[in-house]
């Protein structure tokens, strides 16, 4: 597998990183790469994330904590200099064998570190029971891109009020019980950050490729995409119908409809789960239906798990009418 890198030292921000992985995904023919990367304090929230439910935006302005969304769904993270992202490209088009590989191989080599890692039925990484790396996927015509946290230490004071109300009593419960489900890697390695990144890249890669000045530039530009407000923030208009439900093994799913003569006029649909596939064209499919499980079910495809990972017809049919 080939270990990309840039041709400095130099730490950009997180949505420099997000294009980059983008632009090899497009760009490059590799049929499997990985890179690593490090940012400023900074919290990254999926795809299908309303900003303002997520992320304390106060907290996070008064803190110089920056904000970005990425294109793969999933939930809200912390990130900073003292955790480390990891970013796998493959050629690989199925969803489940992409997963499941990246995951052993990252279980694999924290093993040959001599940490007993596991991983969950999910897209976690653990270590005695306890998460240390939490993952997302996305997918483009003939590649895919999984990345996610590797948690060597961290500030909780920022991970937790970033993305919880900055009440202080709050706060601190949310520390003392966010610390009891998550590991940190240096309780379980006597190699520093930039060992353990060494050790990773030398059990994962046999070979390292620079990316040139030209490929920074076209990352630049694509990069003002990820920089654009309206992608971060996006445009949240009420909806007269709300419904919360989560289905374990998917995630949270939070449906705003717009009903009127009881049809489905405006959708949209955000939560934590995995995008797989094309969400816009599922959408479209349901707006404009009659509200009714025999009209649903004609609108939506029977695979809709090639869409949402891991959802099923019904369970959608279910939450669109409210059963």
């Amino acid at each position: 597998m080939i270990y990309f890198s840039l041709p400095d030292n130099a730490t950009r921000r997180l949505s420099f990183y997000l294009a980059m992985e983008e632009y090899v995904a497009r760009e490059k023919s590799w049929e499997d790469a990985f890179t690593m990367w490090q940012v400023e304090p900074s919290v990254i929230f999926g795809r299908n994330q309303v900003v303002e439910a997520e992320v304390n935006i106060d907290y996070c302005r008064r803190n110089n904590i920056q904000m970005y969304r990425r294109k793969s769904g999933g939930g809200c993270v912390y990130a900073d200099m003292s955790n480390v992202m990891f970013a796998y490209i493959t050629s690989e088009d199925n969803v489940n064998f992409t997963y499941n590989r990246y995951i052993n191989m990252v279980v694999t080599v924290l093993r040959k570190m001599g940490i007993e890692a596991t991983s969950s039925g999910r897209n976690d990484i653990l270590i005695d029971g306890r998460k240390v790396s939490g993952n997302a996927f996305y997918h483009l015509p003939g590649r895919s891109i999984v990345h996610g946290t590797m948690l060597y230490d961290t500030n909780m004071q920022h991970m937790v009020a970033s993305i919880t109300p900055s009440d202080d009593k709050l706060v601190s419960k949310g520390i003392q019980s966010v610390r009891q489900r998550i590991a940190f890697l240096k309780d379980y390695t006597s190699l520093n950050i930039n060992e353990m990144k060494s050790f990773v890249k030398e059990n994962l890669c046999t070979e390292e490729v620079m990316l040139t000045a030209d490929d920074v530039r076209n990352i630049e530009e694509l990069e003002q995409e990820y920089l654009d407000p309206n992608f971060i923030f996006g445009t949240n208009p009420l909806y007269s119908v709300v419904r919360k439900r989560r289905l374990e093994g998917i995630g949270e799913l939070e449906l705003r409809m717009e009903v009127k003569g009881y049809r489905v006029r405006h959708l949209n649909l955000l939560g934590d789960f995995f995008v797989i596939g094309d969400l816009n064209r599922l959408l479209q499919r349901i707006q404009g239906c009659e509200l009714t499980e025999a009209a649903l079910s004609q609108a939506i495809p029977d695979d809709i798990d090639m869409i949402i990972r891991g959802l099923h017809k019904q369970q959608l049919i279910d939450l669109l009418v409210n059963r």
